[in-house]
């Protein structure tokens, strides 16, 4: 039975508040968007542009200062570039052509998406209160959508068909993304992947502008109100670029991900807010039903830290009768057993059921 104080360790409340960060800040890079569009400005990679630049900028002299080889190969960076790259272009080239309701609810094709990815390549083992706290984010996420067909505030965009593609497209490459960077999160260094997925994200993003934005830039009238959206833009892209690496280590890509389902209902309530504008009733039970699947997935770490504590116990007891085994067999290398007893311990994987 999972106990209360079990439920609301200090890295449940940390997980739970970093991602509503991360969340609000991905509502803030929306309004910027949102301004800029409203100027009739058009260029999606040409703002993230800026964001890989002050990754590359603060990070890159971070891991210079270090002076310390990369963990990772560095072509894998370059992989990890392109998909981040490409994903957030399709994304917002996606609203071009299809509704604002659909990008939602495509755009969930994330989460399984992920939990299939983390499973597969970083053998993540997911507990049935996992499933169901994705469960009713999602339900929550459906909600919002019927609200917005109760409330009639649906277009159906030019080529309904072209953009729900693109946005299920975006949202894979939003995935393996994600999961990649909670591999090197884990496995090599924050700052290493913040500044090589800043300087190769950067070079590929000038690449793509050089080819599809150019004209678009050079017809801007640049002044302050068309400058400023594009600087809070790449501010606050940066720093959801680096609390994402935290969210990973902590809580992981599934946490991340569902976590980002409450942005739409952050943007309902700055419209209520401080633009004073009216929302169907349904979107507050929408909010709150995210908010107790988020709970639910994330809360009872400790419980579960406890149990991976045992199995290990039992996995090091399991070496060590393996070892008296062999000591009692063969005599006559019982001296050469004791010895390498340790590496038995250090490869208690290679016992564990199931390898």
């Amino acid at each position: 039975m999972l106990a209360y104080k079990d439920f609301w360790t200090k890295k449940t409340l940390v997980g739970l508040g970093l991602g509503q960060f991360l969340s609000i800040l991905i509502t803030s890079t929306g309004f910027s968007s949102s301004e800029l569009a409203r100027r009739g400005i058009n260029a999606p990679t040409s703002q993230s542009f800026l964001n890989y630049v002050l990754l590359a900028v603060v990070y890159g002299g971070t891991l210079l200062y270090r002076r310390k080889a990369l963990k990772a190969k560095w072509y894998y960076y370059i992989l990890l570039g392109l998909v981040d790259v490409e994903a957030n272009f399709l994304v917002v080239k996606a609203y071009q052509y299809t509704s604002l309701t659909s990008v939602m609810l495509l755009d969930c094709w994330s989460i399984p998406t992920v939990i299939f990815l983390t499973w597969f390549f970083l053998k993540t083992k997911y507990r049935y209160r996992k499933f169901i706290g994705v469960a009713i984010c999602v339900t929550g996420l459906v909600v919002v959508i019927f609200s917005d067909v109760h409330a009639k505030d649906r277009s159906g965009g030019s080529h309904p068909l072209k953009g729900d593609m693109l946005v299920i497209a975006g949202s894979i490459l939003y995935a393996i993304s994600n999961v990649s960077e909670e591999f090197f999160v884990k496995s090599a260094d924050r700052v290493e992947l913040m500044a090589m997925l800043g300087l190769f994200g950067a070079l590929i993003s000038a690449c793509q502008i050089s080819i599809l934005e150019r004209n678009e830039l050079k017809s801007i009238h640049w002044s302050a109100g068309a400058a400023l959206p594009f600087v809070g833009f790449a501010l606050a892209m940066f720093l959801f670029y680096s609390g994402v690496p935290i969210l990973l280590k902590i809580s992981g890509s599934t946490m991340l991900n569902l976590s980002l389902l409450t942005s739409d209902m952050w943007t309902v309530l700055i419209r209520i807010f401080a633009y004073h504008q009216k929302v169907d009733w349904m979107y507050y039970i929408a909010f709150s039903t995210v908010a107790v699947g988020l709970v639910i997935y994330s809360g009872g770490d400790k419980e579960e830290e406890q149990n991976n504590a045992e199995v290990a116990d039992e996995e090091v007891e399991r070496s060590k009768h393996l070892d008296e085994e062999a000591a009692v067999g063969n005599p006559g290398q019982k001296s050469a057993a004791v010895t390498s007893k340790s590496g038995y311990t250090s490869s208690k994987s290679d016992f564990s059921p199931g390898t």
